[in-house]
């Protein structure tokens, strides 16, 4: 089964619009969990423009499912980790002004970097998940990290799908493959959504977790959050 994990900063920065607490993000993130996601993502930034650090420690005591935090490892996101301690921690290497996410580690340049943060989270007893782009060798270069797992970043795949969705999926098919032989499990997020998430999962069935956000939240403006949970979680396991 894959997990869907629900990423609410969305509702955060509708929240930031108007200051205050409408939509309140601890209402929401119980009614992702009450109406079926077995997980709720967040990703912390330096200027705080969604989720805040404080939502961060607000949300911990309060979720029943999987708790995902990602974000660059920088030291306040370290020190936020390690008191929070999450089920999983995704490594993002975000720039501060990054609109959104828009590329995944060079585990080969950054391995000594990646072996020490993943030490000090998996000490901590905190499931590791490094975000990477879909080629073989970023794959290979994080088994030498020791990460549990990988999260494949999925623009590229979300982007190509309408045009020719085999082509779209042939690295990620690779990547995952490699994945599976290194014993490496596989999460994968950015850009998935009702139109394309059934393939990849399809033709990716041993993978773990995806998280989205984006897709989800626009769609529920339409179907309702609660349908719209449904909705993905039926493109996931409904096969």
């Amino acid at each position: 089964m894959t997990k869907l994990s629900v990423n609410v900063n969305k509702i955060a920065t509708l929240r930031n619009a108007r200051g205050g607490n409408q939509p309140d993000l601890v209402k929401v993130v119980h009614d992702c969990e009450r109406f079926g996601a077995q997980g709720i993502t967040v990703h912390p930034r330096p200027d705080e423009r969604h989720i805040r650090y404080s939502d961060v420690t607000t949300l911990k005591p309060l979720l029943t499912t999987e708790f995902n935090i990602e974000g660059n490892p920088t030291p306040h996101f370290i020190d936020l980790v390690l008191k929070t301690k999450p089920a999983q921690v995704t490594l993002v290497p975000d720039d501060p002004h990054q609109l959104t996410s828009d590329h995944g580690w060079d585990t080969i340049k950054h391995r000594s970097f990646l072996v020490d943060i993943i030490a000090c989270f998996k000490e901590a007893g905190i499931r590791t998940s490094i975000f990477v782009d879909p080629e073989i060798k970023f794959i290979e270069g994080a088994k030498s990290t020791s990460t549990d797992r990988v999260e494949l970043y999925t623009e590229s795949y979300a982007a190509a799908y309408v045009h020719d969705r085999e082509r779209a999926i042939a690295p990620f098919l690779s990547a995952a493959m490699i994945a599976r032989e290194l014993d490496i499990d596989l999460n994968a997020g950015h850009d998935l959504s009702l139109d394309n998430l059934r393939f990849f999962k399809t033709t990716i069935p041993w993978l773990k977790e995806v998280s989205i956000g984006h897709a989800l939240i626009c769609d529920a403006l339409y179907y309702g959050l609660e349908n719209t949970i449904q909705l993905y979680l039926r493109q996931l396991n409904d096969i």
